[in-house]
């Protein structure tokens, strides 16, 4: 009922995007009907499984989503599709010595085959060794198959496949030589995003160059066999609160950071989302609340900063009350100016802050935060679990705006606080999913309906 598979690897960095998209590719090719999910709080890589799938690409991380919604999400979204779900670092990679949150933390309670990606650099026998350990590691993990990665020639190809078949028990269902060109552009955070690259045919050559090193029908075949998986009821909320309210998301090539669950949490509720360009729009169009997820501020400070007047309108929409939620790139252009190696940028100026871009992170990893003040959309007492990956930091301010988040894990803005609240605007550097802290969807949409209640009255 739910063919699927998850594309691990013995480590992060090893090719497995690469062969996550060519596995879509593939099957897409032969006409089936594709579904993407990916592990981790990554938003890039997700960006790239949703253009080579078609549609959009979902997340299952136990980390910020409690499991039983990781089964629900899964389940009620990847019925009547191939899934392809990518993994994130290596397969046993997690928090502590245990494992949790990690890829095989997800295979286990998806029931799902493993196919692990091997770089195969400087390795022959060894990697036989490796694979066996991997099996040996965590018993109840369905290793399946196996694709080895950066062969340098068919002689490094015979050996480590004859390896395989003499000491291990797993397929090897692709086998793709080392490419020197270099399709996929990295910058800090990884890939390039697919919004960001102009030579996505150029991407999509690549992808099939690579595909045609996989055994699709063995990959579909090891899908297909997946164990059954139980669905697990969503309850059902009849009640519809947002009819009528429109929400404004900026969703351009600066800001391209969003889940598509936290969308969609809004929409199912009743809301309609309108699409805002940033760089394009001249004025906010007529909207209840305003969301500006993350993205990269600092690569086009230069248009965000030309484009004086919609900065203008969002200043004064803040000044009138108008719920605002900005996360991470949002925060950013908030705030009142960004310091690149390009100079110094105004930005909205909601927020008192000066923000400087440096070289090395200044956050990154996952965050737990607890509501311990007052702010437009989250209860005090809540506990909001997410993520934040930025290379910007305050370096400066007038006067420090009220603070409602207190970080119990990570950095946040400022001395382990973070939340920033202004009127009804509230800029924060934790990324947030909608399944795994329910609050964000209601309280933007109790904040949205008071606003246009008073609007209209």
């Amino acid at each position: 009922m739910f063919p699927r598979v998850l594309i691990s690897g013995i480590r992060g960095g090893v090719g497995k995007t690469t062969v996550t998209l060519a596995v879509i590719s593939a099957l897409r090719e032969k006409g089936l009907n594709v579904i993407a999910f990916k592990k981790g709080p990554d938003y890039i890589d997700s960006g790239w499984l949703s253009f080579f799938s078609g549609k959009p690409c979902y997340n299952l991380d136990t980390f910020m989503i409690p499991k039983e919604r990781i089964i629900q999400s899964f389940t009620e979204r990847a019925r009547g599709y191939i899934s392809v779900i990518e993994g994130n670092r290596g397969l046993f990679d997690g928090l502590d010595v245990d494992g949790s949150v990690s890829s095989a933390e997800l295979a286990r309670l998806l029931r799902c085959p493993v196919i692990l990606v091997i770089d195969c650099t400087k390795m022959t026998r060894s990697v036989a060794a490796l694979i066996n350990g991997f099996i040996q590691f965590e018993r109840d993990v369905e290793i399946k198959a196996v694709v080895l990665n950066q062969l340098a020639n068919p002689r490094h190809e015979k050996i480590i496949r004859e390896s395989i078949e003499k000491y291990c028990c797993v397929e090897v269902v692709g086998a793709i030589p080392r490419f020197k060109e270099i399709k996929m552009p990295e910058r800090h955070m990884g890939l390039l995003p697919y919004q960001e690259h102009e030579m996505q045919k150029e991407a999509l050559s690549f992808i099939k160059k690579i595909s045609d090193f996989l055994e699709i029908e063995k990959i579909l075949n090891i899908a297909q066999k997946a164990q059954p998986i139980e669905c697990i009821q969503k309850k059902q909320n009849g009640e519809i609160i947002a009819e009528g309210l429109r929400i404004g998301v900026i969703r351009d090539r600066v800001f391209q950071f969003y889940y598509e669950e936290n969308l969609e949490e809004l929409k199912k509720y009743g809301a309609q989302i309108v699409i805002i360009n940033s760089i394009e729009d001249k004025k906010l169009p007529d909207i209840d609340a305003l969301y500006i997820g993350g993205g990269f501020p600092e690569t086009n400070v230069n248009y965000l900063s030309k484009n004086e007047d919609l900065m203008r309108d969002i200043r004064k929409k803040a000044e009138d009350g108008l719920p605002i939620y900005a996360e991470c790139g949002g925060l950013m252009y908030l705030c009142k100016s960004l310091i690149t190696n390009e100079g110094e940028f105004p930005m909205v100026g909601v927020f008192p802050f000066r923000l400087k871009m440096f070289k090395k992170p200044q956050a990154h990893g996952y965050v737990i935060a607890k509501v311990n003040n007052k702010n437009p959309f989250y209860d005090e007492g809540v506990e909001i679990r997410g993520h934040e990956f930025h290379y910007s930091r305050v370096i400066e301010y007038d006067s420090l705006p009220p603070m409602s988040f207190n970080i119990i894990r990570g950095e946040g803005i400022i001395e382990n606080r973070d939340g920033a609240v202004y009127k009804n605007t509230l800029g924060t550097y934790l990324h947030t999913h909608a399944l795994g802290t329910e609050q964000w969807t209601k309280g933007i949409l109790k904040m949205a309906k008071i606003y246009k209640e008073n609007k209209n009255g």
